[in-house]
């Protein structure tokens, strides 16, 4: 199936959305990141906030500090989600497995 053809004004409008949606985004992490935001607070968020529903499970915990790619897999294994599952896909008992797995 081919992409639909967009106007000019069409295109401009959906791109500058997405970039809008990218500043969001990186706000987010740098808020996670210097610890304005808790990650709890943040997936309480996800069925609310397209933002954050749409951001990476895995982003979310890289951009807490001191946990890297390694240890970001490890907590999310540990606590059962997938790697490319996204904050708003997390179920109850999901949420609760990961911020259990970050506390210990």
């Amino acid at each position: 199936m081919a992409l639909p053809e967009l106007t000019p004004e069409q295109r401009q409008a959906a791109l500058a959305k997405a970039a809008e949606a990218r500043k969001a985004r990186s706000e987010l992490l740098a808020g996670l990141k210097s610890g304005q935001h808790t990650l709890p607070a943040v997936l309480d968020k996800a069925k609310t906030d397209t933002i954050v529903g749409k951001t990476k499970v895995t982003a979310l915990v890289k951009a807490l500090p001191g946990i890297g790619d390694k240890r970001a897999a490890a907590v999310l294994e540990q606590a059962g989600i997938d790697t490319s599952r996204r904050a708003a896909g997390l179920g109850d008992r999901q949420r609760q497995a990961l911020i259990d797995a970050l506390a210990g």
